[in-house]
């Protein structure tokens, strides 16, 4: 019964994106739509203020969509991280100065880089 229903969906895929679209409809899926005008916003203003002191930070915000994985409810909850994440990253971004001199970022999930 499993392969009539996969062949109607796979049929039925350039519906995807329309309003005919019903999957599309859900509050996630419009959540992951608004995710991308946020990731572009916050990517703008990333290369707006971009500089070899600003080069660490830019690099976190840029790999934090790589955080934000799951499904429905663990997938909101690392959005949501994801952003929290990105406004402390955001306020270093707009501070330079502030930072400078300050050791090199440690990448999300990783070890502080090695002493040379």
């Amino acid at each position: 019964w499993f392969d009539p229903a996969l062949h109607l969906l796979y049929a039925l895929r350039g519906l995807r994106g329309t309003p005919l679209d019903v999957f599309g409809r859900t509050p996630h899926r419009r959540l992951e739509r608004r995710l991308i005008g946020w990731y572009a916003r916050l990517v703008g203003e990333v290369l707006a203020r971009l500089s070899p002191a600003t080069h660490a930070v830019a690099v976190e915000i840029a790999t934090l969509p790589d955080q934000i994985r799951g499904y429905e409810q663990i997938k909101e909850r690392n959005i949501e991280a994801a952003r929290r994440r990105a406004a402390e990253l955001l306020e270093r971004l707009r501070a330079p100065a502030a930072t400078a001199g300050a050791p090199a970022a440690v990448p999300l999930g990783g070890a502080p880089p090695a002493a040379q």
